[in-house]
This record gives structure tokens, C-alpha cells and sequence, in this order.
């Protein structure tokens, strides 16, 4: 480790509360307590297990600044292009890590169901989401969580209560904007769902241009007894963006998560995916897509601990590379002795397009429990050329036959995109970049 304050992320931390934000006494203590644990961690080096195969030097070359003032210049016109035709949603729009009220829609929301700003929500109650915030994180945060809380002023808040159901989905857009020097924006968002609730969220990372700046975002999901979240996340970026995300999930008795997660964007990416089981008979369902090249970085890592009795997983995650793209899929899942019954089964697909393209995957189980089920596995593969041949031979363009064939390989993860509106545009966008890859 080395010091976090020598190695540019000093201006990170001196972000502040908005002018609405009204500082209460818990949350500038647990700020206070993540900045400590910056300074006392430090930066993960390439020893570092989790950091093993992704180096952060790049990140911390760019002299990122924290966003200092909301962006006003944003009006609805300069969104049509980036919304889904057909997509009926309650529309939530952040800008450069600060929610939108003015763009948003959450009109005729039903009862039981609070959708708000997380700098609104602590100006107007600031006590409101004491013992939430952080409350699945914990105090032991990793670096880039810890530098969340520490700088963290705006996000969205999600609380149904009991029996709550959402029958269109949320759909939370992070819309990030050029600006005069290299920017960071920190989003904090909180997902708490009550017993028997039901809904479903898009999260889109999208940017108007070509811009370079650095999304640091973390997601606190808490589901009560028997909720269920379809959770959909598409990280789609400037090709000069920086993005970091972690998803902090704890499922309650007999709750259900279904999680995809698709990598488009962004120069250098990392997601950790970090799940707890805080219930019997609960189940996580997590896929994902990644497409890397010309130089990407996509970078997955799955933390799944089984500490209850007869709770299921699945992990499911497929990339294709091309060019000199790159990317990390460091999964595991835990297995406590107390967690018998425990149904688990991690998988890691890859599709090599080019020589220059690299993958580095590293599934594990760590099982201390007698009576489970329990596997992992891993392949890594080229384009099969007698299938290439055929469709070659039919008439079709050598770039046209492998757009076929990647997205036959990334069907499977596709055809799960709900609604349809939004299954669409994404297998459209990847057979976009499929087309544009490089041959060899």
C-alpha cells in the first residue's frame, strides 16, 4: 500500500456537502471515519490481491477535482438522443453526479413508494437515512467506497414499504458533462426495499461527448422478506471516461435479486459486485456482458459470501475482446461452515476476436460447509472458423459474420434485458461496436 493522499487522490476528498444539504452530527462522523480510513489504507498496489490485475496508475495520472457546482446548461432537448423509444419509466436524471429534479419524471408515483434526492432527502429530514447509509457497506470500506463517503454529496434514495410494487421502472440516468479540467463526481445511492415489495431499476452511464472525467459511484441495496429487484446496469461512457462503481447488496429471508451488468464504455473500468445473504431460502441471480477494445480496461469482481443455510447464487459473465482490449474477472464465493444446503455455480465465458486482446479470469469457491452444491468454471475461445466459413461462404462480409457469431455468444446475457425497448437498443449498440472491430 501506499499513501492515497501523495498519489492524487488528495482533491477527492475535499469535497462538501451542497449548499441544500443541511450536515448532521452522524453523517459528518462517518465522513470524518472514511477520510481516516483513506489516509490509513492507502493505495492497492499490483500486490494486493484484489488489485492484482488492474493497475491504477492511469486513474490517478489524470488529477481528477471533485464537481464543485451543479450544471444548469443541460436542458430536455439535449436528452432525446439518449433516451430509449418506447421505454415507459419513472425517469430519474443526475448530471454530473447532482439529481435533476427539473429533468426527471416521478410523477403519480404509487403510495408506498418514496423516490427522492439523497442532498433533498438530508436537507429536508436529516435524520431520515441514519443507520441506512452505510449500513450495508460497514465501516471496513475499501478504498474507492471509503472515498465515496468521505466525498459523497448528492445521490438517489428508494424506500418502498411493505407490499410496495412498481409497475414501470426506474430508471436512473448518470449523465456526465464536459467541463474546464478533468472531473469526479461521486454519486451515493440508497435502494431499500420492504417485505413484499417489487421493482425494477435501470441504471444507464451515458456522457454528451467526448469528455474526460471520473464517475465514482456506490449502491446500497437492503431487500426485506420476500422483495424482489430486477436490477439492470448499463455502463455505456465517453471512450476517454473513468469509471468506478460498487454494488453493496444484503438480501433478506426468501428475497429474490436478479442483477445484469453491461460494459460498453469508458477507457478504464472497474465494478465490484459485493453480495450478502441476510435471510434463509434467498436468491441472487447476477449476469454480465463486457466488450473491450482499443485499449479498454473492463475490470469485474464479484465478492458472494454464504453465511445462512439454503440460499442459492448464480454468476454468469461473458466478454468479448477485441483490438488491444483487456479485461479482469476475479470472482469469488464463500461458503461458511454454518451455510449447508448453499446452491452456487459461478461461470466466466470469454471470445478472443484479435491476438492483441487479453483476458485475465480468476473464478474460486471457498467452501467450509459439507452439504452444498457448489461449481465454478471458466473458458477462454476464439470465433470457431468453420463456423465463420459458413456464413463466409453464404454471401456474408467476414465483419458481418462475426457480428453474428458475438452476438449468438452474448445471447444468452441479451435476451434477459427487460422491457423489450431496452433489449433492443443495447443489442443494437453492441452489434454497433461488434461491426466496428478490428479483424486481426
Amino acid at each position: 500500500m501506499t499513501a492515497a493522499l501523495d498519489k492524487g487522490l488528495l482533491p477527492w476528498l475535499a469535497a462538501a456537502p451542497t449548499a441544500d444539504t443541511v450536515p448532521s452530527g452522524w453523517l459528518e462522523a462517518q465522513r470524518a471515519q472514511a477520510r481516516a480510513r483513506v489516509e490509513t489504507q492507502g493505495i492497492p498496489g499490483n500486490k494486493a490481491e484484489n488489485w492484482r490485475y488492474t493497475s491504477l496508475t492511469r486513474l490517478l495520472a489524470q488529477g481528477f477535482v471533485p464537481t464543485a457546482e451543479s450544471l444548469t446548461a443541460v436542458q430536455r432537448e439535449d436528452l432525446e438522443d439518449l433516451l430509449i423509444p418506447g421505454l415507459e419509466s419513472y425517469r430519474v436524471l443526475m448530471v454530473n453526479g447532482r439529481f435533476m429534479p427539473g429533468l426527471s419524471d416521478l410523477h403519480d408515483l404509487p403510495v408506498g413508494v418514496r423516490i427522492a434526492g439523497l442532498a433533498a432527502l438530508l436537507k429536508s429530514d436529516p435524520d431520515a437515512l441514519q443507520g441506512r447509509l452505510n449500513g450495508v457497506v460497514g465501516d471496513a470500506q475499501p478504498l474507492f467506497a471509503a472515498l465515496n463517503t468521505a466525498g459523497l454529496d448528492d445521490g438517489l434514495v428508494v424506500l418502498l414499504e411493505r407490499g410496495a410494487r412498481l409497475e414501470r421502472p426506474i430508471e436512473l440516468i448518470h449523465l456526465s458533462v464536459g467541463m474546464d479540467e478533468p472531473r469526479v463526481a461521486q454519486p451515493r445511492h440508497l435502494i431499500a426495499l420492504g417485505d413484499g415489495a417489487q421493482a425494477n431499476l435501470i441504471e444507464r452511464y451515458l456522457s454528451l461527448g467526448d469528455s474526460l472525467y471520473c464517475t465514482n459511484a456506490v449502491v446500497e441495496i437492503t431487500l426485506g422478506r420476500d422483495a424482489l429487484l430486477t436490477h439492470q446496469r448499463i455502463q455505456a461512457e465517453s471512450a476517454r471516461a473513468f469509471h468506478l462503481s460498487g454494488l453493496y447488496l444484503r438480501l433478506g429471508t426468501a428475497s429474490r435479486y436478479q442483477g445484469l451488468n453491461v460494459g460498453l464504455g469508458a477507457s478504464w473500468a472497474r465494478t465490484d459486485l459485493c453480495v450478502r445473504f441476510a435471510g434463509e431460502h434467498a436468491e441472487c441471480d447476477l449476469q454480465g456482458l463486457y466488450l473491450a477494445g482499443d485499449g479498454q480496461l473492463m475490470d469485474f469482481h464479484l465478492d458472494v459470501e454464504h453465511q445462512l443455510p439454503q440460499c442459492t447464487s448464480r454468476e454468469n459473465f461473458k466478454g468479448i475482446l477485441y483490438g488491444k482490449g483487456r479485461a479482469v474477472f476475479d470472482g469469488l464465493v464463500r461458503v461458511v461452515r454454518d451455510a449447508q444446503k448453499t446452491d452456487a455455480a459461478m461461470t466466466n465465458r470469454n471470445l478472443l476476436l484479435c491476438e492483441g486482446a487479453e483476458v485475465d479470469t480468476k473464478p474460486q469457491l471457498q467452501i467450509n460447509a459439507d452439504d452444498v452444491k457448489c461449481s465454478h468454471g471458466t473458458t477462454v475461445g476464439q470465433i470457431d472458423p468453420e463456423q465463420l466459413f459458413y456464413l463466409r461462404s453464404r454471401g456474408i462480409s467476414a465483419a458481418r459474420a462475426r457480428r453474428l457469431l458475438c452476438l449468438g455468444f452474448a445471447g444468452e446475457i441479451l435476451d434477459a434485458l427487460v422491457p423489450e425497448a431496452l433489449r433492443e437498443q443495447v443489442t443494437e449498440q453492441v452489434g454497433r461496436l461488434l461491426e466496428q472491430a478490428p479483424l486481426d
